[in-house]
């Protein structure tokens, strides 16, 4: 498996060097600048395509995209008015939308350059079983040096200073140690945090199920649900087996005997469903209870966020606003993406995000009864909406930016698209 083009070569090689850009700081800025790098790519092909071109090998941006692209654009601008309805200074609103291009921008870039450039599904999945035996010789040594009680952090990247966008985002560290995870070790190799590495490994364990090559298929699914395993991640640790299910399910809904035994499991629930309220209970609270500390910040961050939120309903407060030491010095805005854009961004970036999100799941759930690209991203997006439970997803892009891609070749086959003539 060999990239055949430019931008191949510009996919490939970023996720097979993710560890050489990791060390070296310059992740963040690297994966960030590839999506603008892929528009650029993009325009060119489009400006110089020519009235003669073959229908086939013109460029079509799908409806589907062209929602995310407007979606995002008013992200921009929800950001702008934010930041000046409460009085910020030029630099902190130029900064805003520096920050713009390097989040929401990247849920719009990505799947147009997975939509309108040639980019094959299956050199994303033999990339990432590279990357994630990569990973294979980097948690050893990770986890050693927990037990060797080494600094967690080995320094830090003074490339934030020209981003200043938080120094979490440059630091080089062995292993992560959270706020109330005591002395248990936690895993994060490239990733900021633990649940941000939990993500990617959901998506590479079904990236890796996609690989047509045996060795790489269960290099891929080892590492995979290593990863999600010493992340110690709540979300990850539930939703692979949910998500697995579901699939299946969402894939097959149309098909006759899928119909049959949903029917038999929705009348065995109204049977048993004393029993099944308690133990829906019983997990709940064992969920929260296993890092009690967590789950009482984030539901404070949660709490203060929509009582915010009342000051400025339609287009936020422009930013998240610093923590204090009951929030454990989270800011207030953070650790939940629907939450934290009603606090941010009001009802204007809320539904912005929402709007695609929907429109998306419905689209691959019609394809993925015949697509199996489809099917893989639509498996995505369902990891991706079970951690905007946990997380700011929109800061974490530059980093499951493969599955953004995946999601974009998925809309590739739309007909009724806009042609660039």
């Amino acid at each position: 498996m060999k990239p055949q083009n430019f931008e191949e070569h510009i996919v490939w090689y970023s996720l097979i060097s993710t560890y050489i850009l990791y060390i070296a700081g310059l992740l963040y800025i690297a994966n960030s600048t590839i999506a603008w790098v892929l528009f650029i790519y993009l325009c060119k092909k489009l400006w110089i395509q020519t009235q003669g071109i073959s229908f086939e090998e013109k460029i079509s941006i799908p409806w589907i995209v062209w929602l995310w692209i407007i979606c995002m654009l008013i992200m921009a601008i929800g950001t702008y008015i934010g930041l000046v309805n409460f009085d910020y200074d030029i630099k902190d609103i130029i900064r805003g939308l520096l920050n713009w291009t390097r989040d929401w921008a990247l849920l719009a870039l990505f799947p147009l350059a997975g939509c309108c450039l040639n980019i094959r599904p299956h050199l994303i999945y033999r990339a990432t079983c590279l990357l994630c035996l990569q990973s294979l010789f980097f948690i050893p040594i990770s986890y050693a040096a927990y037990l060797l009680h080494l600094p967690s952090l080995v320094y830090s990247s003074p490339l934030e200073r020209i981003t200043q966008n938080g120094t979490i985002y440059y630091n080089v560290v062995l292993y992560f140690k959270e706020f109330d995870a005591g002395e248990s070790f936690r895993l994060t190799l490239f990733a900021p945090w633990s649940p941000a590495l939990a993500l990617l490994g959901l998506i590479y364990f079904f990236f890796a199920l996609q690989e047509e090559n045996k060795i790489w298929r269960w290099i891929g699914l080892v590492s995979s649900i290593l990863i999600t395993y010493l992340t110690a991640s709540r979300t990850a640790i539930i939703s692979l087996p949910i998500i697995i299910v579901s699939i299946w399910f969402l894939s097959n809904f149309s098909r006759p005997y899928v119909h049959i035994l949903s029917s038999i499991i929705c009348f065995s629930s109204g049977i048993f469903s004393s029993f099944l309220v308690e133990l829906t209970r019983q997990l709940q609270e064992t969920f929260t209870t296993s890092r009690q500390g967590s789950s009482r910040v984030r539901d404070i961050l949660a709490r203060m966020a929509l009582d915010r939120f009342k000051d400025a309903p339609v287009w936020g407060h422009g930013r998240s606003q610093p923590g204090f030491e009951a929030t454990a010095n989270m800011p207030i805005g953070s650790h939940h993406t629907w939450i934290g854009l009603l606090y941010v961004k009001g009802l204007i970036g809320f539904f912005a995000f929402l709007i695609p999100m929907v429109y998306s799941f419905i689209y691959l759930l019609l394809k993925a009864q015949k697509n199996t690209t489809s099917k893989v991203g639509l498996t995505f997006l369902l990891a991706l909406i079970s951690f905007t439970f946990t997380d700011n997803q929109e800061v974490l892009a530059y980093l499951y930016w493969p599955g953004l891609i995946i999601m974009g070749i998925s809309f590739k086959e739309e007909k009724n698209a806009v042609i660039f003539k």
